[in-house]
């Protein structure tokens, strides 16, 4: 009897405990039999000699022998705790990103605007070509002081003015559109200042937050950014115009800078030894791994950077890279005008389906270097591997044009070529950061530079080229560059640091 007693009120005392831990909703609980309904902290150890049973979806443990467990009322004592907790450098990744969004929706806007403009005002074709390339003037100017001006007072200052600038450009475009030629341009090549840093002083921000073996992904996904803004800014400019005529889209992509810049000013900082709401176990894990912050750089060592032979690897593979992208997004819609007999309509839809397959490709990129980064594959290996898909990519895709006269397959083309090129931002756009973290926006700075050069005269050479010749010979152009990148990068750059402290 007293056996029997013993056993049904254990019996009793287990299903009190296990319809106490269906009431709490946890996945792990710990009762005590004796008083189920005592609540523990998440966090306590105890040794309990005390029959006990823990519930792990359906299995229930029980005994009296002495062990060591932790209470797990998580559920009750801080909902979310068995949640990863949101880090700050995935805030300042994210704001970066929607910086870079805002970038390619302001500056492709004027592509679909410029057609009613041009109506409007009554330019000719040489018009609207230097109102389109007058942003370039202003870009130009900003990418080696963007760089310099992030090294030495932090990537979140000169960031922020970069997108206030060219916001405010942005909403008085139409303004000065309408005060004349002059002042447009003028306008343009203000937005071309502002945009001008974003590259030089967001490659400072993420040398300074992300550790290495992140970097390659945060990079891409802030990149991706860009995409995504042209095909937002693509996407939604036409119906803006024919509801509101061009002005709106002035005024409305505009007046999201200043949405941005609230956040930013109060969520974004410089590097994480100086954030405030950073935990302390994030820094350590950021600066552990990441290049340390140090002291704002004051004096440049211009003939130590143009000495070495890795930077101008970078320097002649992004003039390589960029010829062949900016003919891509200039001439592309032209390309199927011309070569495939598609009406403008259809030209600016099929122009769109690259930008979303480089938004794509770019963070699948970023996610197999960091891999491979993690799985102990050298730096330097994979930033040459990514680089060389990079160039290659495209080009072989470039070399099937000549062969292919249906839309679809030239289609196809384009958008294989435009998703191998989003490699790049896991090679030579993420080792300014390897070679030389304390000059990261200095490198990026010179580096753009050459790639806007390589743009501006492309755009020029190609026009002359189809002026004389036949899309061929562009595409033959392309992919020597292509070529000549791949050799210069393969044999020069490296992923290891070059710059050491204090150099």
């Amino acid at each position: 009897k007293t056996d029997r007693a013993d056993v049904f009120g254990l019996e009793r005392r287990v299903g009190m405990a296990l319809f106490s831990c269906v009431l709490h909703r946890t996945k792990a609980s710990r009762v005590c039999v004796v008083d189920p309904k005592r609540e523990r902290k998440a966090s306590c150890r105890r040794t309990c000699r005390t029959p006990c049973v823990r519930r792990r979806g359906r299995k229930v443990v029980g005994g009296n022998r002495p062990k060591v467990e932790t209470c797990a009322m998580a559920s009750d004592a801080a909902p979310g705790a068995a949640r990863a907790p949101w880090r700050r450098r995935w805030t300042v990744v994210t704001l970066c990103f929607l910086a870079f969004l805002l970038c390619n929706m302001d500056r492709v806007n004027l592509s679909v605007a410029i057609l009613p403009m041009a109506q409007e005002f009554g330019w000719d074709s040489t018009t609207v070509g230097l109102v389109q390339s007058s942003f370039f003037w202003g870009y130009l100017l900003t990418q080696i002081a963007g760089g310099v001006w992030a090294d030495r007072v932090g990537g979140k200052l000169v960031l922020g003015f970069g997108v206030v600038w060219w916001s405010l450009a942005t909403c008085l475009t139409p303004m000065a559109a309408k005060m004349g030629l002059p002042a447009l341009l003028l306008a343009r090549a203000a937005m071309g200042v502002g945009e001008g840093v974003a590259m030089p002083s967001m490659n400072n921000l993420l040398s300074k937050w992300m550790p290495k073996k992140e970097r390659s992904r945060s990079l891409s996904l802030v990149y991706s950014g860009m995409y995504t803004g042209s095909v937002l800014g693509l996407a939604f400019s036409p119906s803006m115009i024919k509801q509101f005529s061009w002005p709106s889209v002035f005024y409305v992509f505009g007046s999201f800078g200043a949405v941005w810049i609230y956040f930013w000013s109060r969520l974004a900082s410089s590097n994480p030894a100086v954030d405030p709401y950073i935990s302390a176990e994030e820094r350590q894990y950021i600066l552990k791994d990441a290049d340390k912050p140090r002291d704002k750089i004051t004096n440049v060592p211009w003939k130590t950077i143009l000495l070495k032979k890795e930077v101008w690897a970078i320097i002649i593979s992004h003039f390589c890279h960029n010829w062949g992208t900016f003919i891509l997004l200039t001439w592309m819609p032209s390309y199927y005008n011309q070569v495939l007999g598609l009406d403008l309509m259809r030209s600016g839809i099929f122009s769109v389906l690259p930008w979303i397959t480089m938004a794509v490709m770019v963070n699948v990129g970023g996610w197999i270097a960091d891999t491979l980064v993690n799985k102990g594959v050298s730096v330097t290996i994979v930033r040459k591997t990514m680089q060389t898909i990079g160039f290659m990519g495209p080009a072989l895709c470039l070399a099937q044009l000549s062969h292919i006269t249906t839309v679809p397959g030239a289609v196809l083309c384009m958008m294989g070529a435009q998703g191998m090129d989003a490699f790049s931002q896991s090679g030579l756009y993420s080792n300014h950061q390897d070679i030389g973290p304390q000059y990261a926006g200095i490198l990026l700075g010179l580096s753009n530079t050459a790639g806007v050069l390589a743009g501006v005269i492309g755009t020029a050479v190609t026009g002359m080229i189809l002026s004389r010749g036949t899309w061929d010979a562009v595409w033959r152009v392309a992919i020597l560059f292509y070529c000549i990148g791949t050799l210069v990068w393969n044999i020069f750059s490296t992923g290891e640091r070059v710059f050491l402290e204090g150099e």
